[in-house]
């Protein structure tokens, strides 16, 4: 798949420069530099990982796996955004440490890694912009925060090389891991409210339950549960009370879920006079 190949592509632009990155950031004593080799080490592993994860996420259920392989993308932005918390917060501990110790900068080195740092991540945006899944988009987000973190960098260190003010770079390096760190948290919340099975942000359960409602024939609907498998596709199982039994009936509840963004549902269908078992029915 085109698309596929061109996260690949992305991925080697920046596992390449990340390495050069963080040699460049030794030479020119650069902790801005240093920390988004780190953040751009990150980011191809993330995207390594996006690209591995996604094509292993299509596998079909087996076994070993009744509902299928698709959380491993899940486990794949787990990893990533621990690398990204732990690596966030050891910069934070040197750019501290540069403030109230500063130290010389080579900033024409820095100026020179800026550009190509631009120029590397731009390209990466445009081979990964025309993603079509939600996992590619959010690649090209990524890749996008890049283009712009190293526009930062860039005008850092021709700042630095005007003013000479080399505390300039510590807090160019606060910014950036600070910003890092605050996303990252929010994608552990994300992963944490995923694994809780809470209600997805996009759903709205009595919207949902409004629209099943108006099918004729459906005389009640409860013990309603809708989950994230992913944080994308979303799963439905219920039981909908019913005047008698139509697979006609059922498949336009089905259809009426995937209108309200609901990839697979699960209905078991009951009569007027049949009592629910289950005690935890949602009403």
């Amino acid at each position: 798949m085109k698309t596929e190949k061109n996260i690949l592509i992305a991925f080697l632009l920046n596992i390449f420069f990340s390495i050069a990155e963080f040699f460049g950031g030794l030479f020119t004593n650069s902790i801005a530099i240093l920390s988004d080799s780190l953040h751009d080490f990150g980011d191809a592993f993330s995207i390594g990982l996006s690209y591995f994860l996604e094509k292993k996420s299509k596998r079909k259920p087996d076994a070993n796996h009744t509902y299928g392989y698709i959380r491993y993308s899940v486990m794949g932005s787990i990893i990533t955004t621990v690398i990204l918390l732990v690596g966030s917060v050891l910069v934070i501990k040197e750019a501290v440490t540069r403030l109230i110790n500063p130290t010389l900068i080579n900033y024409d080195g820095m100026l020179v890694i800026a550009i190509f740092g631009f120029i590397i991540n731009f390209l990466a945006t445009y081979f990964t912009k025309d993603g079509k899944s939600l996992n590619q988009k959010a690649v090209n987000l990524h890749m996008l925060e890049d283009v712009l973190g190293w526009l930062i960098v860039l005008i850092g260190s021709i700042l630095i090389k005007l003013t000479n003010l080399t505390i300039i770079d510590p807090i160019l390096s606060l910014i950036v891991a600070l910003f890092i760190f605050i996303a990252a948290c929010k994608n552990i919340k994300t992963i944490l409210d995923l694994f809780l099975e809470k209600t997805p942000k996009d759903i709205n359960l009595e919207h949902i339950k409004k629209e099943i409602l108006k099918t004729k024939g459906v005389l009640g609907i409860h013990h309603i549960h809708i989950r994230s498998i992913d944080g994308f596709n979303n799963y439905a199982t219920m039981h909908v009370i019913v005047k008698k039994y139509s697979k006609e009936l059922k498949q336009q509840i089905k259809d009426t879920l995937k209108h309200q963004n609901i990839v697979h549902s699960t209905i078991e269908f009951e009569l007027e006079d049949e009592h629910c078992a289950d005690q935890n029915c949602l009403n």
